[in-house]
């Protein structure tokens, strides 16, 4: 059975507009967490990532939510997750990806929206240790991260369900919306830029010649960023390449655990259609496209008591494998 909204998706009085939807959750998502303990994961390559974690009782599910594109376990979408769980009597972690989690991480390598590997080993040992249902559920750049592990995976990705929100399927298209015209495009990219450009001047500093630093100081869009910097660091030609290979939208027909997908079509960083068409064939997925919601925003209620629909959704459907 694929998955119905609990509720319809309605928007906040005042913010039907796809970037105030967007800027608005950013600002106000509350941030406050449950108790968490910070644990250091060692990597086969010998580098690490933290994650924040806490535990629920003996056979609660456990969720674990990755992150966007420079952004943590701090994030208020992630925190949203984390208070969820608790509230709902589970466990819950939160992977920070390479370099995020506030200390730079050991190797030139960082993360990128491709880069499975890391996700894969902490949902293999939470699965392993786990005494009730493992779920994962992504946001931006971790929801295209959790939907290429569902892929390769198939029948053996190690969660019970998985939830995608906002997801850049198309990696290329995401990067034409995001380096097009106009100040709010312009603010997003400088919000990623700024903190991109400055991890990747530290990283030169410590790996000097990993990448044409030159090239990273003149890029001022996400394209050319990815091209200097993303794919030499990480083995790809080209951006186009990187974004090829990275994508996770050719490959959703491979999905064969229970997916929530949701996406708004009113995205401003993602061209239409945010998600493929021939998607919608794959029966373990189930999509929900609402008409407004921004990206990673899907804010209800009202401006001074807003609800954030997509993590409740999110938490929704998880309850639903219990």
């Amino acid at each position: 059975m694929r998955f119905q909204p609990t509720e319809p998706f309605v928007p906040a009085p005042g913010l039907t507009n796809e970037h105030s939807q967007t800027i608005y959750a950013n600002l106000v998502r509350p941030r406050h967490t449950p108790p968490l303990r910070r644990e250091r994961r060692e990597l086969p390559d010998g580098d690490f990532v933290d994650v924040d974690t806490f535990d629920g009782p003996s056979g609660a599910p456990h969720v674990v939510a990755l992150h966007g594109l420079e952004g943590s376990s701090t994030a208020g979408y992630i925190t949203a997750i984390l208070r969820g769980a608790k509230e709902r009597g589970w466990g819950a972690t939160a992977l920070n990806f390479r370099s995020c989690s506030g200390e730079p991480n050991r190797l030139a390598r960082t993360y990128h929206s491709g880069h499975i590997d890391d996700a894969l080993g902490l949902l293999r040992d939470l699965r392993a240790k786990a005494t009730g249902p493992l779920f994962a559920v992504g946001f931006s750049l971790g929801a295209n991260v959790l939907c290429r592990l569902l892929e390769e995976q198939g029948e053996n990705a190690p969660v019970v369900a998985a939830a995608a929100i906002s997801a850049p399927f198309d990696l290329d298209a995401c990067c034409r919306k995001l380096d097009g015209p106009g100040a709010i495009h312009w603010l997003y990219r400088e919000r990623f830029l700024r903190t991109l450009k400055g991890k990747a001047r530290a990283k030169l500093k410590r790996f000097p010649g990993a990448f044409d630093g030159r090239a990273m100081e003149a890029s001022r869009t996400v394209r050319a960023f990815d091209h200097s910097v993303t794919a030499p660091l990480h083995g790809f030609h080209s951006a186009e390449h990187y974004y090829a290979e990275s994508s996770a939208g050719p490959r959703l027909h491979a999905i064969r655990k229970p997916t929530l997908i949701i996406s708004a079509g009113d995205d401003p960083m993602l061209e239409s259609p945010v998600v493929p068409p021939e998607a919608k064939d794959n029966p373990h997925l189930s999509i929900v496209e609402t008409k407004h919601g921004g990206h990673v925003g899907f804010v209800a209620g009202t401006v001074h008591r807003p609800r954030f629909w997509a993590e409740e959704q999110a938490l929704e459907f998880f309850a639903t494998f219990r």
